[in-house]
């Protein structure tokens, strides 16, 4: 009987290999730590193409050591990966080059001039900076410049997401899902820009060098035989698409329409609303392809978010790390008491969690800041502060996207490593003032890729099904009204005032020191 779907997760952290049944129940599960990225160069992000397959490979084969009875149960397979890492591959459709990972800083002030019909409204709209910083950041656009000889060579130019698909089936395509970057796609049609698009004119990257796209839940093609070799995958699997993480993420969880809150505790923290309808999120910023077919995901991030935990962990929590070698356990677990000493509020410790500037929001020049320190505060204080300003950078996400859809959100979803947190989840539900709801796997990003593998498969009929059928509640944590009222009266008063407080000082410290660059 075909009636199980393999999940393919290559994240920032780590490589996952699942196994759902239909009913979107985690039959078996092996996880493989990789190092993100190697910096030949302070604010170089950068990983050899090959391992991540070699990685997300041994997670295949570790996983057929503990379940190789399952392998023949398979109907469908389906990848999805982290979001906004580019690989550049030759005319033989290897790579030239390591992949360049999100987390890369590198900028050129080398981008093409937009001609003066074009560049003039930008600026009236206000938004000169905004794409600057797009022209800037755009790998395309820098490695042009710093790597002439590398980018000539590159005729292939995608993300990882098509790179993976290239290994899994020998088909250079992806999933329209997974196109989040500096590309020059049209998130209204969820296709690539049309030949009359300004991004074709802002970037140096060619039409010819882009992969063909196919709607989640559509084949990508099947498992060669190389790589079942390679991964112990049944040759012959269909692999069908899903999407990036993020967008995995919300279908897994089943919040689709914009009156559920998607909160994704990852290395990135987002709010995700799902809408049928294109909705901006802010201005001129687009909403996301869906891993539902033809809707899209409005999307306010923080951009280092859960990265902060491991920021507190390395700079802060010796003795928990220490300790949780000593018990056999992941050191988080041990950050639970931390949350539990110290009073909602952080006894008026408030952090602002802009630790990487932004293009639009807060802006290229944001930094982050801790105000309110006294002698009563601990380390306690520090990292409830930090899990706090993580939500609170998420509920002002919150106002724009319900000003934005025009709908209120009645109660909230939370998936990522970081929701397994019992104390993150109470937080959650007291700061937000509403119902708080843990999806009843971790693995969303994982579960979304498996529904839409089910219903290329064939097991459910369409994507509505497939949700109703796979996704489940699990814990529900309701807000304290007390604690809400107190989060209430700090988001107001103080939070929400910070940052049009410190941000003449940030731009003050930017034109001091220079950084953040200014392009």
């Amino acid at each position: 009987m075909k009636d199980l779907l393999l999940a393919l997760d290559q994240g920032t952290q780590s490589a996952r290999a699942m196994i759902f049944d239909r009913h979107g129940g985690l039959l078996a599960r092996e996880q493989v730590e990789i190092e993100p990225y190697r910096s030949p160069e302070p604010g170089q992000a950068e990983q050899d193409c090959y391992y991540f397959w070699r990685k997300l490979s041994e997670a295949c084969r570790q996983l057929w050591q503990e379940h190789g009875d399952l392998r023949e149960r398979l109907a469908a397979a389906a990848l999805t990966t982290q979001r906004a890492s580019v690989v550049c591959l030759d005319e033989n459709r290897e790579p030239v080059r390591p992949a360049v990972i999100w987390l890369d800083q590198r900028r050129t002030g080398n981008y093409p001039r937009l001609p003066w019909w074009l560049a003039v409204p930008i600026r009236l709209l206000g938004l000169g900076e905004t794409m600057h910083q797009f022209q800037a950041r755009a790998e395309c656009n820098w490695l042009a410049v710093t790597e002439p000889d590398t980018w000539a060579r590159t005729e292939h130019f995608v993300l990882l997401s098509g790179w993976l698909t290239r290994q899994l089936t020998g088909e250079l395509r992806d999933a329209i899902s997974a196109q989040v970057g500096y590309l020059p796609f049209d998130f209204r049609r969820q296709d690539w820009a049309g030949p009359g698009d300004i991004k074709w004119r802002a970037l140096r990257v060619r039409r010819d060098q882009l992969p063909p796209l196919t709607p989640p839940g559509e084949p990508l093609g099947r498992i060669t035989a190389e790589a079942a070799q390679t991964t112990g995958i049944p040759e012959g699997l269909p692999l069908i698409a899903a999407g990036a993480d993020k967008a995995c993420e919300v279908l897994g969880s089943g919040a689709l329409t914009p009156d559920i809150g998607h909160l994704s505790y990852g290395t990135t923290a987002t709010i995700n609303t799902g809408n049928d309808r294109y909705v901006e999120p802010m201005g001129f910023v687009p909403p996301y392809p869906a891993a539902l077919p033809g809707h899209y995901n409005s999307e306010i991030i923080v951009q280092r978010g859960y990265w902060m935990v491991n920021w507190f962990k390395r700079e802060f929590a010796r003795a928990e790390v220490e300790e949780a070698e000593r018990r056999g356990l992941p050191p988080e677990a041990l950050f639970e008491d931390l949350l539990r000493a110290s009073p909602p509020g952080a006894m008026g410790l408030t952090l602002q969690p802009f630790w990487n500037p932004g293009v639009r929001m807060p802006g290229p020049e944001a930094k982050g800041a801790i105000i309110g320190f006294g002698d009563v505060h601990t380390r306690a204080h520090l990292y409830r502060a930090i899990i706090e300003g993580i939500a609170h950078a998420l509920r002002a996400g919150r106002t724009r996207l319900e000003k934005r859809n025009g709908v209120a959100l009645e109660r909230l979803r939370v998936s990522g490593g970081g929701s397994r947190s019992d104390e993150a989840m109470h937080i959650t539900a007291d700061l937000f003032n509403l119902p708080v709801e843990r999806p009843h796997t971790w693995e969303t990003s994982g579960l979304g890729a498996a529904i839409n593998a089910a219903v290329g498969a064939g097991l459910h009929a369409d994507h509505e099904r497939a949700v109703a059928a796979m996704t489940h509640a699990g814990d529900r944590f309701d807000p304290d009204p007390d604690n809400a009222r107190l989060y209430d009266q700090l988001h107001r008063e103080v939070y929400s005032r910070l940052y049009r407080r410190l941000a003449p000082l940030y731009r003050a410290i930017r034109r001091i020191t220079g950084y953040p660059p200014k392009l």
